[in-house]
């Protein structure tokens, strides 16, 4: 059975949803997936001042090598300033030897972001981490236009052809729209379907 792994980083929990939606697209595409998160990197008292969720539902990922025993790597981070936050890409940057090694190579890759606005940096952010992506070898599944969601100004809603996106609205208070999760579990079954037939 493929193998997906969904790693993520969320301050006030928009991105874990989205992480729980891309594996729920993931399993029905037939994959094993396993849902991780990147260590937190703030101080303690800042989290706290911020606002932090202090209840993120799933673990810490055990390690930068553990990305390896995967097909499939999907990656959920939150905008800073137009690019992915500074704990996801520390994360990230333990992967040396991963690249050297190439053990990443042939594997399929995937983003997904939150903004704080419509034109807070979500396609930026998205190719911030898919930068990194390709750079270690993987082929990369976006959120294609069969998710015709994403599509009409209808509704406020993220979507972006380079990945599932949310909109969190500045204070935090919008959570994800049906419209939004339902792009992130496409794209997660996308992500599952291609890393079979690439495995196959």
């Amino acid at each position: 059975m493929t193998k997906v792994l969904v790693l993520y980083y969320s301050s006030y929990g928009h991105l874990e949803q989205m992480a729980d939606a891309v594996a729920d697209g993931a399993r029905a595409g037939g994959a094993e997936v396993d849902i991780r998160r990147v260590p937190e990197t703030a101080p303690p008292e800042v989290a706290a001042a911020a606002g932090f969720k202090a209840d993120i539902s799933h673990p810490v990922i055990e390690g930068i090598s553990a990305l390896a025993n995967y097909d499939a790597i999907v990656i959920g981070a939150p905008t800073r300033f137009g690019r992915m936050p500074s704990q996801m890409a520390s994360f990230l940057d333990q992967a040396g030897g991963l690249w050297m090694s190439g053990a990443l190579h042939g594997k399929v890759g995937g983003a997904f972001t939150s903004t704080a606005t419509q034109h807070g940096g979500q396609e930026t952010t998205l190719f911030s981490i898919i930068t990194n992506l390709l750079h270690f070898g993987l082929t990369i599944v976006g959120l294609d236009y069969g998710f015709q969601g994403q599509m009409g100004v209808d509704e406020v809603k993220g979507g972006s052809p380079y990945g599932a996106t949310t909109i969190a609205d500045g204070n935090g208070s919008r959570q994800p729209s049906a419209t939004e999760l339902d792009g992130a579990r496409y794209q997660g079954k996308r992500i599952a379907e291609t890393a079979a037939k690439l495995a196959a």
